[in-house]
């Protein structure tokens, strides 16, 4: 892990000192928009009266309510590659900006396993309306609420409207074993496993049922919030999803990680590096009962040297990724043809936002043309690298410029469109869970725990920004 980081910062300084011998060969990109030609309709409120509706096409409301998406994004000077801007989102320091403060609530799911709600802003600091838009996230391979790129939408997504912000409220979903959350079922978490997301969701929904719910993915919490839409259909709770570096096919992105010896010695081996250090921090959780096919993989996992994503992913993750079935699956290739979600984009039926770059090392397909389903977007920059888009704002501090278009989006679909009631199939509680009418495999309850969480403090032996 520390060669990794030391490799990195070698890349970093390396890229700045060439960087200073071309600084006046400034580099704009101009986002590229992918949207079908016939365009899903989207009821929005009248400007001239906020009684009265009229339709706009998906391209309109694009167009005319994210401005940001038909402007340049200037990285700044000496970030100018991919690899720099990732590298950037691991190395940097953004511990003293975008401040966020939460309240844990922590979900127990029928098998025994725990998730970790993030809410922002604390009740005991703010109340908000109980139709404020909510922004319910997913967080990238290992991170959680406080990693830097979720602050950075969520700090001024929730701040006051006459402190410039939006004033909705946020959720963070925290996956099993991640940002603290305990493991206490012999299961981890993957990037085709929806099942926790639904149980969360069924809880605020019921929490909030009169506030419209809006989903916000980023690397792998962007997979999984992208089949999680799809799989729901017309019945989804969401009224409308964006996604951020989403990795979409993981059999050719695996490809590329490991078929490349950079990529492979870099990226491949700092997330897989990251995953065992989560398997090794909860292995005691994991490991009980000792007969189980997860216990059993525990061992063989932490003897891995320096494993690579896809080493991680054969060893443990196609067996403890989710619940069975479909998991166990035979290879982690059978995993990734399984887990990938540009195949499930035909199915999205809410207006869909997709941010990526072109030079991301980590996700190398972009499926911008969706299935030419209406209700999803592609923007898509030159630059940018894997949750990276760092530009030099007006003070001259560095800031991601995605924050700029995904809050647009948010104010677009959570003030501006009509959202009308999504609350899903039924609801009811048995021995205190809460499930969906006619399944019983899916239901979470309150757990003990939980309490006030810091928004910039990560876990240590971790690499952020992944």
């Amino acid at each position: 892990m520390l060669s990794t980081i030391l490799f990195g910062l070698t890349v970093l300084g390396f890229g700045a000192w060439v960087a200073v011998n071309h600084r006046h060969h400034t580099t704009y990109y101009r986002p590229a928009l992918y949207i079908a030609d016939k365009g899903a309709v989207i009821e929005v409120k009248d400007a001239g009266g906020r009684t009265k509706t009229r339709q706009e096409t998906l391209r309109d409301l694009i167009e005319q309510r994210c401005p940001s998406l038909l402007r340049d994004f200037r990285p700044v000077w000496w970030l100018f590659s991919g690899h720099l801007q990732t590298a950037y989102s691991v190395v940097g320091d953004f511990s003293k900006i975008d401040e966020v403060e939460y309240d844990r609530t922590l979900l127990r799911t029928r098998d025994g396993g725990t998730l970790g709600l993030d809410f922002t802003p604390p009740e005991s600091t703010r109340k908000l309306p109980e139709d404020a838009p909510i922004i319910v996230v997913l967080h990238g391979l290992t991170g959680g609420s406080h990693e830097a790129y979720v602050r950075a939408v969520v700090s001024p997504a929730c701040r006051p409207v006459d402190d410039g912000g939006l004033g909705y409220r946020a959720i963070v979903v925290n996956f099993r074993g991640c940002a603290g959350v305990p493991v206490t079922s012999p299961q981890l978490y993957s990037a085709g496993h929806t099942e926790d997301i639904r149980a969360a969701m069924f809880y605020i929904r019921r929490r909030y049922p009169k506030a419209p719910l809006l989903g916000l993915g980023f690397s792998l919490g962007a997979n999984v919030l992208t089949r999680y839409v799809a799989e729901e259909g017309d019945g989804c709770r969401l009224a409308a999803a964006c996604v951020i570096a989403c990795p979409w096919d993981l059999v050719t992105n695996s490809e590329a990680l490991e078929g490349n010896w950079l990529h492979r010695r870099v990226y491949s081996t700092a997330l897989g590096s990251n995953l065992q250090a989560v398997v090794k921090r909860h292995a005691a959780a994991l490991s009980t009962p000792p007969s189980h096919p997860v216990a059993q993989a525990v061992a063989p996992t932490l003897a891995l040297q320096s494993p690579t994503l896809e080493t991680f992913d054969e060893t443990f993750n196609r067996i403890a990724g989710g619940s069975s079935p479909p998991f166990p699956f035979p290879s982690a290739r059978a995993y990734y043809t399984w887990a990938s979600s540009h195949t499930t984009l035909p199915r999205v039926r809410v207006p869909f936002l997709a941010i990526g770059a072109e030079d991301d090392p980590v996700v190398q397909v972009l499926p911008v043309h969706a299935g030419r389903n209406g209700y999803v977007a592609f923007a898509v920059t030159k630059g940018g690298g894997h949750l990276g888009w760092f530009e030099s704002g007006a003070d001259g501090a560095i800031r991601r410029w995605f924050t700029r278009p995904v809050l647009e989006w948010l104010e677009a679909v959570g003030r501006d469109m009509v959202v009308r009631a999504r609350p899903g199939k039924p609801l009811r509680e048995v021995d205190g869970f809460l499930m969906e009418v006619g399944r019983d495999d899916v239901g979470c309850k309150e757990a003990e725990g939980g309490g006030r969480v810091s928004g910039t403090e990560g876990e240590e032996g971790l690499l952020p920004g992944l």
